[in-house]
C-alpha cells in the first residue's frame, strides 16, 4: 500500500524544486527516458538512504558545470507502473531503490544503485555522478 501524500509530497517536491519533472504513468515514463541527448533518472523512494544521501547527492551534482539535458524522477512503491516501466530501461541491474541512472539518447550508460548509494556520505556520491556527466553529458564531437 503506497504512503500517505503527507509522507511522500515533500520528499517528491525535493527533486522537483531542483528541476526533476515526475513521470507517474508508464507512458510518462517512456516518453521520458526516449528523449533525445542525456536523461538522469532518479529512482525516488522513502528509504531512509534516499534522503540522507541520494537527494542530497543529485542536488549537489547538479551544480556541477557539465549536466544532464533531461531530469526525470519515479517514486518507487508509490507510481508502481512508471517504475516498471523505467526498470526496463534499467537492464542488467536488479530493481533497486533509490537510484540514479544516466541514459543517453534512451540508453543507460551509468547507473548508481542503492548498494553504491546507501552508506556513503552525499558528495561520495555527487562525486560519481559528475564523473558520470563529464563522460557522457559533454558535448559529443562531430
Amino acid at each position: 500500500m503506497p504512503y500517505p501524500p503527507e509522507i511522500v509530497d515533500p520528499m517528491r517536491e525535493e527533486l522537483t524544486r531542483i528541476g526533476f519533472r515526475e513521470a507517474r504513468t508508464a507512458e510518462e515514463t517512456e516518453e521520458a527516458l526516449n528523449r533525445p541527448g542525456t536523461t538522469l533518472l532518479a529512482v525516488n523512494s522513502v528509504c531512509g538512504c534516499s534522503g540522507r544521501s541520494a537527494r542530497p547527492a543529485v542536488g549537489v551534482a547538479l551544480n556541477h558545470k557539465t549536466t544532464p539535458d533531461n531530469l526525470f524522477t519515479v517514486f518507487a512503491g508509490q507510481d508502481l507502473e512508471a517504475v516498471a516501466k523505467a526498470r526496463e530501461f534499467l537492464t542488467g541491474y536488479p530493481p533497486s531503490s533509490p537510484c540514479l541512472a544516466l541514459l543517453r539518447d534512451g540508453k543507460l550508460v551509468a547507473m548508481l544503485e542503492r548498494k553504491d548509494i546507501e552508506g556513503r556520505p552525499a558528495a561520495e556520491s555527487a562525486a560519481d555522478l559528475t564523473r558520470a556527466f563529464d563522460s557522457f553529458c559533454a558535448p559529443q564531437p562531430s
